[in-house]
């Protein structure tokens, strides 16, 4: 079993950053945001080296992000959905159509061979 690597957002490793540099142990910010304290130590680093430019990766997505894409990517399967119930349909109807086709054509010819006996 794989385990996906967590990522985080610029506004939560700068907000555990801030909690260090108030005085806060590496250990108790660690343990509130359930982060390795190397992982603080790196963070804190990247932030001192310049804070523009720390952090420059997307990291985790918003909630309203996450739920956009969810429904997106629902969209898109409904979609695919949709389109192959409406060709399966058409065939339904076709097939439906033919059929009754078939149906019809002994019975009309069948009254024409009637109507022509009584004639002649």
């Amino acid at each position: 079993m794989s385990l996906s690597r967590r990522k985080f957002t610029k506004e939560f490793k700068m907000a555990a950053v801030r909690r260090l540099e108030t005085g806060a142990s590496i250990a108790e910010v660690s343990r509130a945001c359930e982060v390795d304290p190397n992982v603080l130590h790196r963070w804190r680093r990247e932030f001192r080296d310049g804070v523009d430019r720390a952090f420059p990766g997307l990291g985790r997505r918003k909630a309203e992000e996450s739920r956009a894409a969810e429904l997106e990517r629902k969209i898109g399967q409904q979609t695919l959905e949709i389109d192959f119930l409406k060709r399966a349909l058409q065939r339904v109807e076709e097939a439906r159509m033919l059929q009754a086709l078939n149906r019809t054509t002994p019975s009309i010819s069948k009254s024409i061979k009637k109507s022509n006996g009584r004639k002649q």
